[in-house]
Formats: structure tokens, sequence, C-alpha cells
């Protein structure tokens, strides 16, 4: 059986990162938030919203990447979607470097293979990979639906059952995915297998609210934390990191990575 994450209170990590602002001056870039412990939702695109993905043998190789590198930076994979020119991760980094360093390591070996798979060279991805950090309580279910429901939200199937590259299927029982590492939240939605994936199921199918998805997808794309006024101001005290969007006409002296 699989091991099952828990919450806990971690410390934080910040990536350095640095970029020139449109007067050309250089300042530092909004280091990205990473807080062993706590879920975060991770999406990578594709340079000018390119493919990603040639065929399904390319999708296997990052699965197969993704398993290795989470294993070795120590982070749960929890869903996932693989979709035409990005995709969708949610996790829990058990370390204050994990996330990062699977995420770089998996992105090179990636880009090296389907480089010379294709006989191309340069760059796949749209600049690093956008995350955030969410409240357990209030929206991992949450994400783990809005992960799922991408390939309904593109028409590419009518119902999130029946697209095979996401972990749905694992989490509704139709097939066992060695990657995933059940939340326990997840867990707490039923005794019995049966039980949590009949559960699971009827979440999926009664849809996202539409609140929801339109934060998720922001807090992922301006890297914002994403959760309650008392989570937000608890992980205020946790990092030096600014967790929220600043108030209006306040000024600040790194830029968001937008």
């Amino acid at each position: 059986m699989p091991a099952v994450i828990a919450c806990h209170q971690p410390n934080t990590t910040l990536s350095r990162t640095f970029a020139l602002t449109s007067a050309n001056h250089l300042m530092a870039r909004l280091p990205r938030l990473t807080v062993p412990g706590y879920p975060h939702h991770v999406i990578q695109r594709g340079n000018n919203r390119q493919p990603i993905f040639i065929n399904d043998a390319d999708r296997r190789v990052l699965l197969a990447l993704w398993a290795e590198y989470a294993e070795k930076f120590r982070v749960a994979v929890h869903a996932y979607v693989l979709m035409g020119n990005h995709f969708h991760l949610l996790v829990t980094p058990t370390t204050e470097t994990g996330l990062p360093q699977m995420m770089q390591a998996v992105g090179r070996r990636y880009v090296r293979h389907f480089n010379a798979a294709q006989g191309r060279s340069g760059t796949l991805w749209e600049g690093r990979y956008r995350s955030t950090l969410i409240e357990t309580e209030r929206y991992l279910l949450a994400c783990m639906a809005y992960i799922d429901l991408n390939p309904v939200r593109a028409g590419l199937v009518v119902q999130a059952r029946d697209y095979p590259w996401s972990s749905h299927g694992h989490h509704i029982g139709l097939r066992q995915d060695k990657l995933i590492t059940p939340h326990a939240l997840f867990w707490a939605l039923g005794n019995t297998p049966f039980a949590r994936e009949a559960a699971y199921s009827e979440l999926v199918q009664g849809g996202l609210r539409i609140e929801d998805q339109e934060k998720l997808t922001e807090a992922t794309i301006k890297g914002w934390a994403l959760g309650s006024a008392d989570f937000l101001s608890d992980l205020k005290r946790r990092t030096e990191r600014r967790a929220t969007r600043a108030k209006p006409g306040r000024p600040f002296s790194s830029p968001p990575d937008a």
C-alpha cells in the first residue's frame, strides 16, 4: 500500500532567480513559494504553447521520469494530467528543495528525450514552471477535481474517466498507478477503497465551482498561496516571501513572476 501524506507544519525554502524589468533594470524576481509538507499545484507549458508530446511514447517517458525523480527527491504525487501542450501536477514535497530539484531534473531529461526523438534542438518549455501552495482542507480535493476535469473543459472527452493520461482512473478504481501517493484527505473519503473511489467519482462528476476554478488558475499562474484568511495569515509568519498579492497602491521591490 502506498504511503499516505498527512499535513504538518514545516519550514520554507525560496528559489532565487532574477529577471529584467521593462525598464531594463535588474531586479530580483519574486521567488517561488515552496513549503514542504503542503500541497502544491504545478503547471508547466510548452514554449509558445507548442505540443510537448508527439505520441504516447513521449507521455510514458514523462510519467517514468516523474516516478524516478519523485522518489529520489521525496515528492509525493497526488494527481496529474497530461494535456497536449502542458501538464498539471498536485504534489507534496517532503523536503525544502525536493520540488524544484524534481522539476529541474525531469525538465532537462525530458527535453533531451524529446529533442533527440524529433531531431530538434532548443527549448521546449515556456520559462520556468508555475506553482502555488494551497490550503489542504479547503482546496486539495477541489484541485484534484480541477486537474481531472481539464480534458473535459478542453472538449477532449465527455467524462473525466474517459481520458487515459490523468490520475483520475486510479482514483476511481479503473487502474492502478504506481506514481500516485494518496493524500490523507483523499483517504478520509471512505473506509474502504470502493467507498473512496465512489465518493471521489461523485465529487468530480458534480463539477467544480467557477469561483474555485478561477482561483486555482490565477493563484498558480501568479504564484500566490491559496487559502482562507487564517491560513494565509499563518503562512505569512512562516516565510519571508510574500504569499499574497500586495494591496493596491503599495509598492514592492520584486515584480511578480506572471
